[in-house]
């Protein structure tokens, strides 16, 4: 099954690439590395989820902040490749929590991209991670994601 006929399967559209909020590129590829620059959950609104993951916001919420996050970088991804079957792996991803300062369950909020990746990459979504807390994120966003990824010429 293709990635896109996965992403079909869970009832996932993907969304236009988001744009940088600052000056920076969402993308930048060496060699067969692509470098996606950190998204957060903007969703098909164009809202972004805000909030203090441990405070206001509990983990499920943030965990679906993070699949959604995992969603727009899958639509980088297609915007830069034009073709998610250049994908041959999902090497890393680094996850950054907006987190109150007693807050210990990152890697549960990240799970949210992670799953998302295996869900539709299979094996090739698995991969290494960072899952870690901050004290704060632009526009107060509960989660920001970037990733590395392996392409295929």
């Amino acid at each position: 099954m293709s990635a896109y006929q996965r992403l079909e399967a869970l009832g996932i559209t993907l969304p236009s690439a988001p744009k940088p909020i600052a000056n920076f590129e969402t993308h930048v590829r060496a060699g067969n590395l692509l470098f996606l620059s950190g998204q957060g959950p903007l969703d098909a609104e164009g809202r972004l989820r805000k909030g203090k993951v441990g405070a206001e916001i509990p983990v499920e919420r943030a965990y679906e902040d993070a699949r959604l996050t995992g969603i727009n970088l899958i639509a980088v991804m297609h915007d830069v490749l034009g073709d998610l079957g250049r994908v041959r792996r999902v090497v890393k991803l680094l996850g950054m929590v907006n987190a109150a300062p007693d807050f210990a369950d990152h890697p549960a909020v990240i799970n949210g991209c992670s799953d998302l990746m295996i869900e539709v990459f299979g094996e090739a979504g698995r991969h290494a991670r960072s899952a870690v807390g901050m004290g704060s994120l632009p526009n107060q966003i509960t989660v920001e994601i970037e990733a590395v990824i392996e392409v295929a010429d």
